[in-house]
This record gives C-alpha cells, sequence and structure tokens, in this order.
C-alpha cells in the first residue's frame, strides 16, 4: 500500500511542470529486458486508482537484483515502476498508453540526503524526467519507513 502512495508524489510532481535537476537520474534505456520483479493492476474502487490507476510492472537491473536477493542495494542498482493504463476488454487486462516512468537509482555520492537514492519521473511520450531536489526528498521520506528494506517497497517473489 505504501509503494502506491509514494507514487502519487511522484506522479503528482510529475504533473506539476517542475524541471528536473540535471544529470541527477537517467532514463533507464532498455529496462523492458530487465529482470521483473512484479506486475499488478489497480482497477477502479481502488483507493488509489485517481492518482495510479492502472497496470504497473516492477524492473531491476542486475545489481538491483542481486538487491532484492540480499537486502542491500548496491550503487548502480535501478529500479523502475513502469506505469500503464489498464485496458479491460473481451475478458482480459492489458497494457493501453504509457502514463509514466518511475525510476529509483542508486548512488551513495550523489544522491546523500536520500540514503543514497535518487527518484526520478519520467514523462511517457518525452522521457523528460520533472522532479526537483525537493520532490526527490518528497520521494524518499516515503521510503523511510522502508529502512530495514534498504528503502524499497516492493519485493522478489520466487
Amino acid at each position: 500500500m505504501r509503494v502506491f502512495i509514494n507514487l502519487i508524489l511522484a506522479v503528482a510532481a510529475a504533473t506539476a511542470s517542475v524541471s528536473a535537476v540535471a544529470g541527477e537520474v537517467a532514463y533507464p534505456n532498455g529496462f523492458r529486458q530487465w529482470g521483473h520483479v512484479k506486475s499488478m493492476v489497480l482497477k477502479p474502487g481502488h483507493p488509489l486508482y485517481d492518482a495510479v490507476g492502472g497496470m504497473h510492472h516492477i524492473y531491476a537491473n542486475a545489481k538491483a537484483m542481486q538487491g532484492y536477493k540480499s537486502g542491500k542495494f548496491a550503487d548502480g542498482s535501478v529500479i523502475v515502476f513502469d506505469l500503464f493504463e489498464a485496458v479491460d476488454k473481451d475478458n482480459a487486462v492489458a497494457e493501453g498508453q504509457r502514463k509514466a516512468v518511475v525510476v529509483m537509482s542508486r548512488n551513495a555520492r550523489a544522491h546523500k540526503a536520500n540514503d543514497g537514492w535518487g527518484y526520478e519521473v519520467f514523462d511517457a511520450r518525452t522521457r523528460k524526467g520533472s522532479l526537483d531536489a525537493k520532490a526527490q526528498a518528497d520521494c524518499h521520506a516515503c521510503h523511510r519507513s522502508q529502512q530495514e528494506k534498504d528503502f524499497v517497497f516492493s519485493s522478489l517473489r520466487d
């Protein structure tokens, strides 16, 4: 549930037309070929549907996949929350339009203020980030509740 609260903050920041801090977190090209952590669909009626309703996929690069297994995410770990509209048709739910690409990137030196994690929300069409330092701090404020899991909400399922 808390992962969705964090996403509300991130998506709200993305729509606020705030310019990103240059070079903080890069767009994760090719992330759909990374390790798949989990998927989920939030349907109408869910309390967070208006903010982040739709189909969610979480991907992790090789370093982040090791972090999911060990519980400690090394520098270079990148986690992607890929958010789509959910199209419910003919008794099947499929991806519709991409809504946003939300990224957590581990770099202890670059993101000291956020316990080593950088955050970014990328526009689905332009791939431009929208979070400034305050919005990144807002993301991390929510992630602090997961400190025992190295600030990560999702978990790898075998």
